[in-house]
């Protein structure tokens, strides 16, 4: 999220309806684990926080695909030049410098080493819903071990 808000407002890399949605994702996940932060040895709500990350993760991943697809010319995608959330969720008017839409989709900046910023997310969606099943299938595992002892 820090990445995509430099790109923004120091690069000038104004963000398009699909990178919204990639924020929005992103800040589900930021609200989830700082829900698991403060609540760690409720296992109930730790392991709901891991299957959510999975499903936040898998989100997070299918917008960075149509992204990708879309900068690389694959499919018959598209994005508008409004965010396309109802009104009763319209974040793009409450937080305009976070959630506003102000470009077409076409490419994403390159981060290092000439790999693209929906590469990057690609990587990191992929990383999170890895890790957080490995996380899930761990604590089911400790939880089962600690119950035997």
């Amino acid at each position: 999220m820090a990445v995509a808000l430099y790109y923004q407002h120091y690069i000038g890399e104004e963000p398009c309806q699909v990178c919204v949605h990639v924020r929005l994702w992103m800040v589900g996940l930021i609200f989830l684990a700082l829900v698991n932060l403060v609540t760690p040895k409720r296992r109930l709500l730790r392991v709901a926080g891991y299957a959510a990350a999975a499903g936040f993760g898998y989100g997070l991943g299918e917008r960075s695909w149509y992204l990708y697809q879309l900068e690389n010319g694959y499919g018959d995608g598209s994005c508008e030049f409004q965010l396309g959330m109802p009104d009763w969720f319209a974040v793009d008017r409450w937080i305009p410098g976070l959630f506003e839409v102000r470009n077409l989709c076409s490419y994403t900046p390159e981060i290092f080493f000439g790999i693209s910023m929906a590469e990057t997310l690609l990587f990191l969606a992929s990383t999170i819903c890895l890790g957080s099943l490995i996380l899930l299938v761990m604590d089911r595992r400790f939880s089962a071990v600690t119950k035997q002892t």
